[in-house]
């Protein structure tokens, strides 16, 4: 388990990058969801180092730090939604379908084991199983954007299950619209 120092880090670091203020990178238009693989998952990874908790989306879509969780576990090589996660799933799922003008970005990830390309895969499936969950629940498709970083943006360092599962995660992180 994480000492206080180091919690109170990654807080302090998360407030600061939240705080960060950059131009928005132009995306092309396609009319559907975009998914990123490899070399430009890098590129967005500054954007979003602050993913967690103080990402998640408020009622009015500004961030609503500590309302509603912004990740999703999953189990070892696994892209099943667990049931412990459908309500963080339909929470955000109810705030995007109430206001077609958010956009969010879903950010798969995998723990350290297997090949980089088995790995970007299973964050790619993680994405999507998520990106499903929330078209089911109303939520357009012009409104989700899915990336996976496989296991190249751990969390917890470390090579125990702790650590491990820390890492096997979907961050639903607000991005700027198309």
């Amino acid at each position: 388990m994480r000492s206080l120092p180091s919690l109170l880090l990654i807080v302090c670091l998360g407030a600061v990058l939240a705080a960060c203020h950059s131009k928005p990178v132009a995306k092309p238009a396609t009319g559907a969801s975009q998914t990123v693989t490899g070399a430009d998952a890098q590129a967005s990874a500054a954007q979003s180092a602050g993913a967690g908790q103080g990402n998640a989306l408020g009622a009015d879509g500004s961030a609503a730090t500590q309302a509603v969780a912004s990740t999703i576990y999953f189990d070892y090589d696994s892209s099943e939604i667990k049931p412990e996660f459908a309500s963080v799933v339909s929470a955000h799922a109810r705030r995007l379908a109430a206001d077609k003008t958010l956009h969010v970005r879903l950010e798969g990830n995998t723990d350290e084991r297997g090949s980089a390309e088995y790995n970007v895969a299973l964050g790619e499936r993680r994405a999507q199983a998520v990106k499903r969950a929330l078209l089911l629940q109303g939520v357009l498709e012009s409104q989700l954007t899915t990336i996976s970083y496989g296991r190249e943006r751990p969390v917890a360092e470390g090579h125990d299950e702790s650590a491990w599962a820390k890492n096997r995660r979907v961050e639903i992180v607000k991005s700027a619209g198309r």
